[in-house]
């Protein structure tokens, strides 16, 4: 399998140039030169086998230039015990008799970036080794929140890389935060950035583009730990089979009994993973896009409009709060047949005016897949407060927004098809919106993230995350707080000291 960038400049890249490039070197992102299809009967074959199997069977088709042994050390290294402690990897919980949930915070930060993000150094790791990269490896992240302890936690302490993390001063949860500037490891770094995740996220697609020509004589070659990574996108592909086959082996659905995801996104990449299961033959009947009150993915699937010229809004699903989700490029390569010359029109008009629009027929074909709505926090709070009381279940706020674009989806077009609501992250993560939702605003008054962890746990029974535990005490090893136009300096700093 080799790879070809969305911009059409770049062909014929193994799976490990890509991964170890992160961004195409033309401004675009990797995508697999020709789609990956798979037979009913490869899909029953993995229904009695385990989490780490149907990765292997998976990754095995997309990274062909890696061995099938250093794939299953990589998934071994990554999917144990120790990290996802309890009876399964990524557990299907049913709801009701229609709707299940797909639980992804079972990892060691509480968010299904783990899922990628515990596998990813290993993919680098051998991607470096197979393209004879002789530079250490510059990571480098933008984070609405998740993904950077995620990335932190991944790579703190890899030999031959570094690890840098940006991400918005004031948008992300305060736990978020304490969970990435008190992060260990003689090779990472953690920037707060005075602005938006937009702008986080720009700034460090300008150093990927620049960096170059600004050091040229770096000791590191630069790659990233994004969703514009291939190599973090493809091992979410899998979890999506998996629920499928929990469900079928469970006797819950019956083969080729087509089923829903509903996924809460920003950045499009969990869904884009949903996306590609989808294309290689895993029965989707349709993906449900979900987005907080920052509704640019909702506006563009109803209307094949984006703009993101518009307010952006600081809400409790900090991680979706996004204007620009770079993964859409992505999705617009593979429903235009791989037409780069229209995808870099749009991008270039995204760039340049922050809109575009669109052909029909374009448009035509996301609606066919994807159905979009978002929710408000007021919706947000209700849904959570409403679940809990219904069935005992505590959502995040993330998670809640999916359920509640949901019953939207229900209300509205009376699909009855059983469906998977992807749940994103631990509700400890957000204990502070979450209580609020359940116990009211009175619980929360006085009482620091921290005091709301043991009030949550109190509360539901459950039990408050590992990596959660005593993150009030731990030292705090990163202070620094920049503009945006400072990022490039402080790389190179970073690089250079």
């Amino acid at each position: 399998m080799l790879y070809e960038s969305t911009r059409g400049k770049i062909h014929s890249f193994s799976a490990a140039r890509a991964i170890k490039s992160g961004m195409a070197p033309d401004g675009g992102l990797f995508v697999p030169s020709v789609p990956i299809h798979i037979t009913k009967q490869q899909l029953n074959g993995l229904v009695g086998v385990s989490y780490q199997e149907r990765a292997l069977y998976i990754l095995n088709l997309f990274l062909t230039d890696f061995t099938p042994a250093q794939l299953k050390e990589s998934i071994t290294g990554s999917y144990h015990q120790k990290n996802f402690p309890g009876p399964k990897i990524a557990p299907v919980k049913k709801l009701n008799a229609g709707l299940y949930l797909l639980e992804l915070w079972h990892g060691p930060t509480g968010a299904f970036k783990d899922f990628a993000l515990q596998i990813l150094p290993y993919l680098l790791h051998y991607a470096v080794t197979k393209t004879g990269e002789d530079k250490k490896i510059a990571i480098l992240v933008a984070t609405s929140g998740d993904t950077g302890k995620a990335a932190l936690e991944g790579f703190k302490d890899v030999e031959g890389t570094k690890i840098i993390v940006f991400y918005p001063a004031e948008g992300v949860s305060k736990i978020q935060e304490l969970q990435m500037v008190t992060q260990e490891g003689s090779n990472v770094r953690v920037v707060a950035v005075r602005g938006n995740f937009d702008q986080t996220q720009r700034g460090v697609k300008e150093i990927f583009k620049e960096m170059p020509y600004l050091l040229p004589e770096s000791p590191c070659c630069f790659s990233s730990a994004n969703s514009i990574n291939w190599g973090r996108l493809v091992p979410q592909i899998v979890y999506y089979f998996s629920a499928y086959l929990d469900l079928q082996k469970q006797g819950e659905i019956t083969p080729p009994e087509e089923i829903n995801f509903v996924v809460p996104t920003g950045n499009f990449g969990n869904i884009l993973a949903a996306f590609y299961a989808r294309q290689m033959g895993l029965p989707v009947r349709k993906l449900i896009c979900a987005t907080n009150q920052n509704n640019v993915l909702a506006d563009f699937i109803r209307t094949g409009f984006y703009d993101r010229n518009r307010i952006f809004y600081q809400t409790i699903s900090p991680s979706m709060d996004i204007l620009v989700a770079s993964n859409l490029e992505r999705l617009l390569y593979e429903v235009t047949g791989h037409k780069a010359v229209k995808v870099e029109k749009w991008m270039t008009d995204l760039q340049e005016k922050g809109r575009f629009q669109v052909d029909n027929d374009v448009l035509e074909k996301v609606k066919a897949i994807f159905w979009s709505d978002f929710a408000t926090d007021e919706e947000t709070l209700t849904t959570i407060k409403d679940t809990y009381r219904q069935y005992d279940y505590v959502l995040d706020p993330h998670t809640a927004v999916g359920k509640n674009v949901y019953a939207k989806y229900f209300s509205q077009t009376g699909d009855a098809s059983k469906t998977v609501l992807v749940s994103t992250a631990s509700p400890f993560k957000f204990c502070p919106h979450v209580v609020k939702a359940i116990l009211g605003e009175k619980a929360t008054q006085n009482k620091s993230a921290f005091e709301l962890l043991d009030v949550l746990a109190r509360t539901t029974g459950l039990e408050i995350p590992p990596g959660l535990k005593n993150l009030a005490q731990k030292t705090v090893r990163h202070t620094l707080v920049i503009d945006p136009a400072g990022m490039k300096q402080t790389v190179i700093n970073s690089l250079t000291s």
